[in-house]
């Protein structure tokens, strides 16, 4: 017999995690304090990477990080600021900047991508969808040598892992990319990424699951937990009371607002990063990361998509137009053909990604409460990382053996 699940967030890992919950016969409810219609799970570049197999907290990106933090334009601005919790969370980050901790996470990132491709392969074939996915891969854009010698040993990681990844000749970038100028030193190439259009996925799976019986709630904030013997009774929200048998927490950057109410002290910081769509024909083909910028470049259905940055600034949705505009010049270093119009940098939105100190997602239970699984934490892979962890959701509150180790990925990990 199925339980009653009570999904808190309905981002792309909520959704997925009530996906697969249903498939396995739960009976569910999403709630979102949202219209769930932007944000991070549809603002982002919309890349399926197991490419990225770095977490982000690598050596050198703390010494980057302060480097950058009076550059407000940098590709990682961390916006200094006496808050304990950020404090925290960056003498945390700081300790996981080392390679013994990169030797660890590889496996990690990469089983979760890997697993996580698959099963959107899987979705797409049901008759119920018909988002945008191609595999295409993803080229690295260098416009110096040392980034060039950078990403060439990041590739020749990624391949030694199992990854279909190269350098590749200039001559072989233009004939991947016949139709667009490139101001490219040299590049590298994964063949083994895949990309689709953020917002069809997000769409036709709140469809699927209304049509399956999934209550989904929007504009209504959880407000409180009620909690009894390491055990929630209820959700609070501002509009009613609801029960469940299990609780999942996949709030995003919100999740340790909540995770507090139970005694557990999720170590997340809100990363923004940005978008801007343009509507005019690029001849883009393949999706690019302009290395140097750290902007992402991807051909969605119908548009082109640059997106970028990663600015740790609290829990806000302002638009800064300093970091629009490196990302609208940044388009313009590497790609001289391509103008973005003020129009479309007006257009330009943001979502919070929730950064955990290790780079590592939280997926599991905690010894605080015996009834609620955590889905949050992933960064910038939340998007890569989604089915498979709604997977692992679903295996967790199903009482099954999970496809993957989820001892790394505890949430009751110390740093």
């Amino acid at each position: 017999m199925g339980k009653k699940v009570i999904i808190i967030g309905g981002g792309v890992i909520g959704l997925c995690s009530a996906y697969y919950l249903k498939k396995s016969g739960h009976h569910v409810t999403v709630i979102d304090q949202s219209n769930m219609d932007s944000g991070a799970s549809y603002d982002n570049a919309g890349y399926l990477s197991p490419s990225h197999i770095i977490p982000l907290s690598a050596p050198g990106v703390m010494k980057k990080g302060i480097k950058w933090m009076f550059n407000p334009s940098s590709p990682l601005y961390i916006k200094p600021r006496l808050d304990k919790e950020f404090l925290q969370w960056t003498r945390a980050f700081n300790n996981s900047c080392n390679p013994k901790h990169v030797e660890k996470a590889i496996p990690i990132i990469k089983g979760l991508t890997l697993l996580s491709q698959e099963l959107y392969d899987d979705i797409k074939q049901d008759n119920h969808f018909s988002f945008h996915l191609e595999k295409k891969g993803l080229l690295m854009l260098c416009q110096t040598q040392k980034m060039l010698e950078e990403e060439v040993k990041t590739a020749e990681l990624a391949k030694s892992e199992g990854l279909d990844a190269r350098e590749i000749s200039l001559s072989e970038l233009k004939t991947l990319e016949p139709n667009t100028k490139i101001n490219a030193l040299g590049a590298t190439y994964y063949k083994c990424d895949s990309h689709s259009t953020p917002h069809e996925f997000m769409s036709e799976m709140k469809s699927w699951l209304l049509k399956n019986d999934v209550i989904i709630l929007q504009n209504e904030s959880v407000q409180d937990l009620e909690v009894r013997n390491d055990k929630i009774i209820s959700v609070i929200t501002d509009k009613q009371k609801l029960k469940a048998d299990e609780y999942v927490l996949a709030a995003g950057s919100w999740s340790p607002i909540l995770s507090k109410k139970l005694g557990l002290h999720l170590l997340l910081q809100a990363g923004k990063g940005y978008r801007i769509n343009t509507f005019i024909e690029t001849g883009v083909l393949h999706p690019a990361i302009l290395a140097e910028a750290k902007v992402a470049v991807t051909p969605m259905n119908g548009f082109t998509r640059f997106a970028g940055t990663m600015e740790i600034a609290g829990i806000n949705n302002n638009i800064n137009p300093v970091r629009v505009e490196a990302i609208a010049k940044a388009v313009s270093n590497y790609l001289p053909d391509i103008h973005i119009s003020d129009e479309e940098k007006d257009k330009a939105a943001s979502g919070l990604r929730p950064v955990s100190p290790d780079g590592l997602p939280y997926i599991g239970k905690s010894s605080k409460c015996k009834n609620l699984t955590i889905a949050t934490g992933h960064a910038m892979m939340g998007w890569s990382m989604a089915t498979a962890t709604g997977t692992l959701v679903s295996e967790i509150i199903s009482e099954q053996k999970a496809s993957l180790n989820l001892e790394p990925l505890n949430p009751d990990r110390k740093f």
